[in-house]
């Protein structure tokens, strides 16, 4: 059996992967920045804090990406102050260049979550999306949130996988890449056309990036151990991930300008139907754990 993998070399992955996938991350996950995008972030994060969306002065986002999270919340007004961190400066190079696009003022610092470069008590909130499970020191990292978090500040991230979620999450990958082939004749669509060197590393790295899958008493647990009280966590997306991590496995292996807008539409529409089925049907019923995301939120004491 091999050697667990160590912080370093864990760091040096996660740089080469996101850099390596940050000028098409966009448009492979379909991040979109108008009303539908922001509310899709709004309404996560309030799901996270199990209640109205608050308004936060200076906003602190972990493993910021290409801003999809942050800059959503920048452009609803959840936020004044945004600084955008994250390990990878291609992903934060993308960001800079969509704020600017935007009209959206973010401030981006390359920095380790367990290691920040911000004075105590600097923000208001702490966040993030699809980060946790990226993090080799998770207690070092929450220690960090409350350390930067101003007495009463909260902290909440959302899409993080779940223990069971992410091996549900595995049929639908696997199936979609096995039939791509079919599917791209079907709809006249050519392979994706990268550099053949880079599909096999970024695909090997994406492989290897991913941590942690969580329990939501593991999660919980980090938030407590650093300090924090007020915890909570929930579970969305069952449904809705499984139809959307087939789609997005197809759209993957195929030009982006080969994708139909027909079937771009079928995909989205029936991610957001699945969305509504989940948040009236299967949330309210159903434990966290099986539940391909966790959110997660807690506040640092007064």
């Amino acid at each position: 059996m091999a050697a667990p993998a160590t912080a370093e070399e864990i760091h040096e992955v996660n740089v080469r992967y996101h850099d390596l996938a940050a000028e098409h991350y966009d448009a492979k996950w379909g991040i979109d920045y108008g009303e539908v995008g922001q509310g899709q972030v709004t309404g996560k994060l309030a799901k996270a804090l199990g209640g109205p969306l608050g308004h936060y002065a200076r906003g602190l986002e972990i493993g910021a990406g290409t801003g999809y999270f942050g800059l959503n919340l920048a452009l609803a007004g959840a936020i004044d102050a945004y600084t955008a961190s994250d390990i990878s400066p291609g992903m934060l190079d993308v960001l800079s260049k969509t704020a600017a696009t935007l009209g959206v003022d973010a401030t981006t610092v390359c920095t380790e979550a367990a290691e920040l470069p911000f004075e105590d008590e600097s923000f208001d909130i702490v966040f993030g999306h699809a980060i946790l499970h990226h993090l080799p020191d998770l207690d070092g990292a929450f220690a960090e949130f409350l350390r930067v978090l101003r007495p009463g500040g909260v902290v909440a991230f959302c899409g993080e996988p779940s223990h069971y979620g992410d091996r549900l999450a595995e049929l639908p990958k696997r199936a979609a890449w096995s039939l791509s082939p079919a599917w791209r004749a079907m709809l006249r669509a050519r392979p994706v056309e990268r550099d053949g060197a880079e599909i096999v590393e970024e695909d090997s790295l994406e492989r290897v990036v991913d941590v942690h899958a969580f329990t939501p008493g593991r999660l919980a647990g980090h938030a407590r151990g650093a300090g924090f009280d007020v915890v909570k966590v929930s579970g969305e997306e069952l449904a809705a991930s499984l139809f959307g991590w087939a789609n997005r496995s197809f759209e993957a292996s195929a030009r982006p300008e080969d994708v139909p807008d027909l079937w771009r539409k079928y995909a989205y529409h029936g991610y957001l139907a699945l969305q509504k089925v989940d948040r009236a049907v299967l949330e309210p019923r159903l434990p966290p754990a099986v539940f391909y995301n966790l959110l997660v939120s807690a506040r640092k004491p007064l």
